[in-house]
């Protein structure tokens, strides 16, 4: 399985069992690379994935955040 993808599923599960929960920082692409030892552009590619798939929010200047996940229906 591709680095970028297994970052990305890690990332993930933090997210969904709320080790990381709304409004906390994710690392940022640097930190990844520090703890993942992967390369910048792979860390930009888990960046992207988080955000497109609503994960995550990108601030300028600011960092990537964990969202709140979509209401459910009857909620």
């Amino acid at each position: 399985m591709p680095r970028r993808i297994q970052v990305y599923e890690d990332i993930r599960s933090k997210i969904e069992s709320g080790e990381l929960a709304p409004g906390d920082q994710v690392p940022s692409v640097l930190r990844l690379q520090q703890i993942y030892g992967i390369a910048t552009a792979t860390g930009q590619k888990v960046h992207r994935a988080l955000r497109r798939d609503g994960l995550i929010r990108t601030e300028p200047g600011m960092g990537s955040f964990v969202v709140l996940p979509p209401a459910k229906e009857g909620e």
